[in-house]
This record gives C-alpha cells, structure tokens and sequence, in this order.
C-alpha cells in the first residue's frame, strides 16, 4: 500500500523551544491513522506544518509524491488536503447550507446538500449554524471537509465536547468515510482511537515514541507509562 502522507526528519523551533522533533510520519492511503499524545506533545503543531498553516523549521513533507513542503494552505487544499479545527470553524450568522456552499468555493448545492445529508444534517441545512448545537457544529464542520472530496481528512479533536450519544454517531461517520479518503485523526479519547485507527503514531515531547497497529500500542510498556496511564491529560 502507498503512502498518502509521509513527512521527513520534520521540526518546528519556537523562539528556542522544540514543539516538534524530527518526526517521520507514514500514513497509508486508505487508512484511518490516529496521532495521540498528552498536551504539549506536538500533535497539532505537527498536522498544522502539513495542513501548510505554518512552516517547519527543517524537514519535508509529501503528499501523494510530491513534495508540498512550501506549498501554501490554500495550494495543498487544492492539491486535496482538508482540515477541520479543534474549535469549531463555522459562520454562526450563515445557514448550513451556505456554509457549505462557502465551503466549495464553487457554490455547489448539489455536493453542499450531499455532504450534509453524510453527516445528518440535511434537515437542518436552512437553520443558521449559530443555532446548533457545539456537536452539531464539529459535525457540520466535518461535512464541510467531506465536501471537498479530498485525498486526506486531517481531523483535529473532532470529539472534543460531544456527547456520548454524539460519539457513537461520530465512530459511524468516520468508518462510513474509511476507504473514500484517508484520515489523519488527532484524538484525546481513546476509545474513539482504538474503535477506528488502523495505524497509531505516539507523540510525546514533539518526538516519535511509538507507531503501531492498536494492539502494538496498547502493549507498548512506554506508551503505557506516557500516555495511556493518563489518557485524559
């Protein structure tokens, strides 16, 4: 299987301080691949260098062969690349609808009206986004991703202040996704991670600790003693 995403030796310096240390990172084309770690551990500072929102201090990134490493956001969200935020990214004054519509740049309600119906929300596409609720919000941001059709997903905490009635919605989601694009999850609740991941990439202190099938992390002494111990931190 071919790697989608795979970075090189990738480092981020801030004023002195490593948030991230030379990380290789493969993610297979397909896969559902879940990034954890306490807080502090790089995880979004890391998918903030490939989604091209900032620049790394030293290393490469590839997507789809090629090599995106100063390729601005907006170009590598062209090129296929989606990302949704920890906090939620919507225009609260804006329907659904058009916030999808925005969303595409291309005012497609065809594929606007789609995306919502994939995260059930095609009932609610007139309502103003500021109505709904936060769970509803991280699910309409979802779609707004799914809607552009793109090779790699990057999901930041999309299960952050859900409900537990939310997250069995979310898990359905995200496999009915499996094999249509390739996800890039960044997840504190671990089971969500173990429920979906295919692949589990570790991060503690900015470095790699360990990357392994759900079983290979779940044995992982280290892994245990770093994170898994304390998921919640």
């Amino acid at each position: 299987m071919t790697d989608v995403l795979r970075t090189e030796g990738l480092t981020k310096d801030f004023a002195g301080l490593r948030a991230v240390d030379r990380v290789d990172l493969s993610v297979a084309t397909g896969d559902i691949h879940a990034l954890i770690g306490p807080n502090g551990a790089g995880k979004s500072t890391l998918v903030g260098m490939v989604a091209g929102r900032s620049q790394p201090s030293a290393g490469r990134v590839w997507f789809d062969g090629r090599d995106i490493t100063t390729l601005p956001a907006h170009a590598r969200i062209r090129a296929g690349i989606a990302y949704t935020f920890q906090i939620t990214a919507v225009y609260a004054r804006l329907s659904l609808l058009a916030n999808l519509e925005l969303a595409l740049r291309d005012r497609s309600r065809t594929r606007a009206v789609q995306a919502l119906e994939r995260v059930g929300l095609a009932a609610r596409a007139d309502q103003l986004a500021g109505d709904l609720s936060y769970g509803h919000q991280r699910l309409l941001e979802i779609a707004m991703g799914v809607a552009q059709a793109p090779r790699l997903l990057i999901l930041d905490e999309p299960t952050q202040g859900l409900a537990e009635s939310e997250i069995s919605e979310f898990n359905t989601l995200i496999r009915g996704l499996a094999g249509q694009t390739t996800i890039l999850l960044i997840e504190h609740n671990m089971n969500v991670v173990m429920e979906l991941a295919d692949r589990i990439t570790v991060l503690e202190t900015g470095s790699v600790l360990a990357n392994g099938s759900p079983a290979d992390i779940q044995a992982n002494l280290a892994v245990q003693e770093a994170y898994l111990g304390h998921a919640d931190g």
